[in-house]
């Protein structure tokens, strides 16, 4: 049990930095000077200001120097972060695949709470990460160059065409997201996370519509979904496919 708090306290800390990268990116700020600070007062925080999820419990949500609110942000994306790994490690233990996807789940995290606050995917995400996963396709064996290469042009080409027949739906930043997953994972898992995600999505849409908290035309952040059914796919789509396989043949 000790190797699995660990994992989880590295994802702490790296959900802790995630933060910084959630708030500054789209305001096209450097996310390494200043240093931390408060946003209200700018205060530059220190070490004991820092300490993931504690630091929020220990001054009740407050900034210690202004006394303004915390965003619940910062625990909320540092405890999913610590939480999302756990699994991973799990599955894959202590390995060059294990990494591999972490690094696509932080990415995800990043991108999954910035669409859904701003309705926006920030090109400074996926076009470093198409990049990367390419160079990983080389240096690594979970998956080879073509069908990474493959993995970027199949499910982007049909995101793109969706986006220009329905101009409404999908957008640009939507096309970028499945080209970075599908770098990672081939294109099929990324269109089955695709599908997954869409079925997450409808059925929480429905459940905000039946309680009036979600309006027809108000924008849907589909990256958050894609992001949370590929990480589905990841943990749990070759015993979901051997399942609907096993069922119907």
């Amino acid at each position: 049990m000790l190797e699995y708090f660990i994992i989880f306290l590295f994802g702490l800390a790296i959900g802790s930095f995630l933060n910084v990268l959630i708030f500054r990116i789209p305001e096209g700020k450097s996310i390494v000077f200043p240093s931390s600070h408060c946003m209200f007062c700018n205060h530059s925080l220190q070490v004991f200001d820092l300490i993931p999820v504690l630091s929020f419990l220990l001054l009740r949500g407050r900034c210690r120097y202004c006394g303004e609110r915390i965003s619940r942000q910062y625990p909320l994306v540092e405890l999913l972060t610590g939480l999302v790994l756990l699994p991973f490690y799990h599955k894959f233990g202590l390995s060059t695949v294990f990494f591999i996807y972490s690094i696509l789940v932080f990415t995800l995290v990043v991108i999954s709470v910035i669409d859904f606050k701003l309705k926006i995917i920030p090109n400074k995400i996926t076009y470093p990460g198409i990049i990367l996963a390419l160079i990983l396709s080389l240096i690594f064996n979970h998956i080879s160059f073509i069908p990474s290469l493959l993995g970027i042009i199949i499910p982007a080409g049909l995101f793109l065409l969706v986006a220009l027949i329905y101009q409404k739906g999908l957008g640009m930043g939507d096309v970028k997201l499945v080209a970075m997953i599908g770098a990672v994972l081939g294109w099929q898992y990324t269109l089955l996370g695709v599908v997954f995600g869409s079925i997450i999505g409808l059925i929480i849409i429905f459940c905000l519509m039946m309680l009036k908290k979600f309006k027809p035309r108000q924008q849907i952040p589909f990256g958050t979904f894609i992001s949370i059914g590929t990480v589905l796919v990841i943990l749990y789509g070759e015993e979901i496919v051997r399942a609907y396989l096993g069922h119907f043949l």
